[in-house]
Protein backbone atom coordinates (compact mmCIF):
# COMPACT_ATOMS: atom_id res chain seq x y z
CA UNK A 1 0.00 0.00 0.00
CA UNK A 2 1.34 3.41 -0.90
CA UNK A 3 -1.74 5.58 0.44
CA UNK A 4 -4.12 5.12 -2.67
CA UNK A 5 -6.71 7.41 -2.11
CA UNK A 6 -6.92 7.95 1.60
CA UNK A 7 -6.46 11.51 1.54
CA UNK A 8 -10.19 12.49 -0.28
CA UNK A 9 -11.73 14.38 2.10
CA UNK A 10 -15.43 13.30 2.98
CA UNK A 11 -16.08 16.88 2.50
CA UNK A 12 -15.16 19.03 -0.17
CA UNK A 13 -13.07 21.63 0.89
CA UNK A 14 -14.36 25.18 -0.49
CA UNK A 15 -13.07 25.91 -4.13
CA UNK A 16 -12.02 30.08 -3.64
CA UNK A 17 -11.04 29.23 0.30
CA UNK A 18 -7.97 29.24 1.84
CA UNK A 19 -7.09 26.34 4.26
CA UNK A 20 -4.05 25.50 6.35
CA UNK A 21 -3.16 21.98 5.70
CA UNK A 22 -0.85 19.88 8.12
CA UNK A 23 -0.20 16.12 8.26
CA UNK A 24 2.61 14.27 9.88
CA UNK A 25 3.91 10.92 9.55
CA UNK A 26 2.74 7.54 11.15
CA UNK A 27 4.22 7.49 15.06
CA UNK A 28 6.42 10.88 14.17
CA UNK A 29 8.35 8.58 12.28
CA UNK A 30 11.17 10.70 10.37
CA UNK A 31 10.88 11.04 7.09
CA UNK A 32 12.85 13.42 6.19
CA UNK A 33 16.55 12.87 6.98
CA UNK A 34 18.70 14.12 4.39
CA UNK A 35 19.02 17.60 2.27
CA UNK A 36 18.25 15.61 -0.96
CA UNK A 37 14.46 14.36 0.32
CA UNK A 38 13.37 17.89 1.57
CA UNK A 39 14.38 19.16 -2.06
CA UNK A 40 12.53 16.57 -3.30
CA UNK A 41 9.35 17.20 -1.28
CA UNK A 42 9.78 21.11 -2.51
CA UNK A 43 10.19 20.06 -6.30
CA UNK A 44 6.91 17.73 -5.78
CA UNK A 45 5.05 20.88 -4.05
CA UNK A 46 5.76 23.15 -7.34
CA UNK A 47 5.31 19.67 -9.70
CA UNK A 48 1.65 18.72 -8.78
CA UNK A 49 0.08 22.18 -8.41
CA UNK A 50 -1.26 21.35 -12.43
CA UNK A 51 -4.36 20.60 -13.48
CA UNK A 52 -4.47 16.83 -15.17
CA UNK A 53 -0.76 15.69 -14.97
CA UNK A 54 0.31 13.50 -17.85
CA UNK A 55 2.58 11.70 -16.16
CA UNK A 56 4.30 11.00 -12.85
CA UNK A 57 7.22 13.18 -11.24
CA UNK A 58 9.45 10.06 -10.58
CA UNK A 59 9.40 9.43 -14.58
CA UNK A 60 9.19 13.95 -15.03
CA UNK A 61 12.52 13.51 -12.91
CA UNK A 62 14.42 11.16 -15.36
CA UNK A 63 13.64 13.20 -18.64
CA UNK A 64 16.55 14.78 -20.10
CA UNK A 65 14.68 18.32 -21.14
CA UNK A 66 12.73 19.13 -18.68
CA UNK A 67 12.69 22.49 -19.76
CA UNK A 68 10.89 21.36 -22.91
CA UNK A 69 8.24 18.80 -21.38
CA UNK A 70 7.19 21.61 -19.42
CA UNK A 71 6.81 24.04 -21.93
CA UNK A 72 5.35 21.31 -24.31
CA UNK A 73 3.22 19.94 -21.70
CA UNK A 74 2.63 21.92 -18.51
CA UNK A 75 2.82 25.39 -19.30
CA UNK A 76 -0.61 26.20 -20.35
CA UNK A 77 -2.25 23.63 -17.40
CA UNK A 78 -4.36 25.57 -15.26
CA UNK A 79 -3.37 25.32 -11.32
CA UNK A 80 -5.33 23.54 -8.79
CA UNK A 81 -4.13 25.49 -6.03
CA UNK A 82 -1.96 28.50 -5.15
CA UNK A 83 0.77 27.52 -2.87
CA UNK A 84 0.43 30.56 -0.36
CA UNK A 85 3.00 29.26 2.28
CA UNK A 86 5.05 26.09 3.16
CA UNK A 87 7.42 24.33 5.53
CA UNK A 88 8.86 21.10 5.63
CA UNK A 89 9.58 19.74 8.84
CA UNK A 90 11.88 16.14 9.35
CA UNK A 91 8.23 14.66 10.87
CA UNK A 92 5.28 16.66 9.31
CA UNK A 93 3.99 19.56 6.77
CA UNK A 94 2.44 22.81 7.35
CA UNK A 95 0.93 24.18 4.19
CA UNK A 96 -0.80 27.44 3.25
CA UNK A 97 -3.17 27.07 0.37
CA UNK A 98 -6.41 28.29 -1.75
CA UNK A 99 -8.37 25.86 -3.56
CA UNK A 100 -8.78 27.04 -7.25
CA UNK A 101 -10.53 24.02 -8.59
CA UNK A 102 -13.39 21.62 -7.48
CA UNK A 103 -11.33 19.52 -5.01
CA UNK A 104 -8.17 20.50 -5.64
CA UNK A 105 -6.38 20.52 -2.45
CA UNK A 106 -7.50 17.21 -2.31
CA UNK A 107 -6.23 16.36 -5.02
CA UNK A 108 -2.87 17.73 -5.02
CA UNK A 109 -2.38 16.57 -1.12
CA UNK A 110 -2.99 13.26 -2.52
CA UNK A 111 -0.58 13.38 -5.78
CA UNK A 112 1.93 15.33 -3.28
CA UNK A 113 1.84 12.71 -0.49
CA UNK A 114 1.85 9.40 -2.22
CA UNK A 115 4.65 10.18 -4.65
CA UNK A 116 6.79 11.33 -1.86
CA UNK A 117 5.53 7.77 0.32
CA UNK A 118 6.42 5.54 -3.12
CA UNK A 119 9.94 7.46 -3.39
CA UNK A 120 10.47 6.77 0.33
CA UNK A 121 9.78 3.23 0.46
CA UNK A 122 11.34 2.43 -2.30
CA UNK A 123 14.66 3.83 -1.01
CA UNK A 124 14.84 2.56 2.36
CA UNK A 125 13.20 -0.74 1.12
CA UNK A 126 9.95 -0.54 3.27
CA UNK A 127 6.17 -0.60 2.22
CA UNK A 128 3.05 0.58 3.83
CA UNK A 129 1.53 4.00 4.59
CA UNK A 130 3.95 6.64 5.98
CA UNK A 131 1.48 9.18 6.45
CA UNK A 132 -1.39 9.59 8.94
CA UNK A 133 -4.86 8.51 7.20
CA UNK A 134 -5.92 12.20 6.54
CA UNK A 135 -4.42 15.44 6.28
CA UNK A 136 -5.97 17.80 8.98
CA UNK A 137 -7.39 21.18 7.22
CA UNK A 138 -8.98 24.76 8.81
CA UNK A 139 -9.93 27.56 6.66
CA UNK A 140 -8.83 30.87 6.94
CA UNK A 141 -11.05 33.90 7.20
CA UNK A 142 -8.88 36.94 6.52
CA UNK A 143 -5.92 38.12 5.45
CA UNK A 144 -4.80 39.18 9.29
CA UNK A 145 -5.57 35.53 9.70
CA UNK A 146 -2.73 34.52 7.08
CA UNK A 147 -0.38 36.93 8.10
CA UNK A 148 0.39 35.59 11.35
CA UNK A 149 -0.11 31.67 10.04
CA UNK A 150 3.01 32.33 7.56
CA UNK A 151 4.81 33.29 10.71
CA UNK A 152 4.03 30.54 12.29
CA UNK A 153 4.60 28.66 9.58
CA UNK A 154 7.81 30.34 9.07
CA UNK A 155 8.72 30.17 12.11
CA UNK A 156 8.04 26.27 13.46
CA UNK A 157 12.39 25.32 12.54
CA UNK A 158 13.47 28.15 15.44
CA UNK A 159 10.59 27.15 17.56
CA UNK A 160 11.55 22.99 17.36
CA UNK A 161 15.81 24.12 17.53
CA UNK A 162 16.42 22.93 14.25
CA UNK A 163 17.90 26.54 13.51
CA UNK A 164 18.49 29.92 15.53
CA UNK A 165 16.99 32.10 12.60
CA UNK A 166 13.98 31.36 9.95
CA UNK A 167 16.37 32.05 6.99
CA UNK A 168 18.88 29.29 7.46
CA UNK A 169 16.01 26.96 7.33
CA UNK A 170 15.79 26.03 4.16
CA UNK A 171 12.93 24.30 3.29
CA UNK A 172 10.03 26.54 4.18
CA UNK A 173 8.69 29.34 1.61
CA UNK A 174 10.42 32.20 4.57
CA UNK A 175 13.01 32.94 1.77
CA UNK A 176 10.67 33.45 -0.86
CA UNK A 177 8.96 35.89 1.27
CA UNK A 178 12.32 37.88 1.77
CA UNK A 179 13.64 37.70 -1.68
CA UNK A 180 16.41 35.64 -0.84
CA UNK A 181 15.17 32.19 -2.85
CA UNK A 182 16.85 31.10 -5.76
CA UNK A 183 12.99 29.83 -7.09
CA UNK A 184 9.81 30.89 -6.52
CA UNK A 185 6.45 28.54 -5.85
CA UNK A 186 4.27 30.65 -3.81
CA UNK A 187 1.88 33.11 -4.61
CA UNK A 188 1.21 35.05 -1.43
CA UNK A 189 1.71 39.22 -2.97
CA UNK A 190 -2.02 39.70 -2.66
CA UNK A 191 -2.64 38.41 0.63
CA UNK A 192 0.39 39.50 2.31
CA UNK A 193 0.87 43.56 1.93
CA UNK A 194 4.13 44.53 4.31
CA UNK A 195 7.69 45.22 2.31
CA UNK A 196 10.71 42.90 2.83
CA UNK A 197 11.69 44.39 5.74
CA UNK A 198 8.67 44.83 7.27
CA UNK A 199 7.96 40.82 7.20
CA UNK A 200 11.62 40.38 8.39
CA UNK A 201 10.89 42.39 11.43
CA UNK A 202 7.14 41.17 12.27
CA UNK A 203 8.48 37.51 12.17
CA UNK A 204 11.72 38.04 14.12
CA UNK A 205 8.92 39.70 17.02
CA UNK A 206 9.13 37.16 19.59
CA UNK A 207 6.89 38.94 21.81
CA UNK A 208 4.56 40.05 19.82
CA UNK A 209 4.22 36.63 18.11
CA UNK A 210 3.88 34.75 21.55
CA UNK A 211 0.94 37.46 22.26
CA UNK A 212 -0.71 36.56 18.71
CA UNK A 213 -0.10 32.78 19.66
CA UNK A 214 -3.21 32.90 21.34
CA UNK A 215 -5.98 34.13 19.43
CA UNK A 216 -4.95 31.86 16.57
CA UNK A 217 -4.77 28.28 18.27
CA UNK A 218 -8.02 27.12 16.59
CA UNK A 219 -5.92 27.97 13.34
CA UNK A 220 -2.89 25.75 14.48
CA UNK A 221 -3.92 22.06 13.48
CA UNK A 222 -1.34 20.13 15.98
Amino acid sequence: MTGGDYQMRKEPLITGGIYHVFTKSIAGYRIFRKKGEYERMKELLWFYNKEKMPTRFSIFKRLKNKKEFYENYLNDKEEIVDIIAYCIMPTHLHILLKQLKPNGISIYMSNVLNSYTRYFNNKNKRRGPLWQSRFKSVMIKSDEQILHLTRYIHLNPVAEGLVDRPEEWLFSSYNEYIGTAAEQICNFSEHINLERQEYIEFVESRIDYQRKLSEIKALLLE
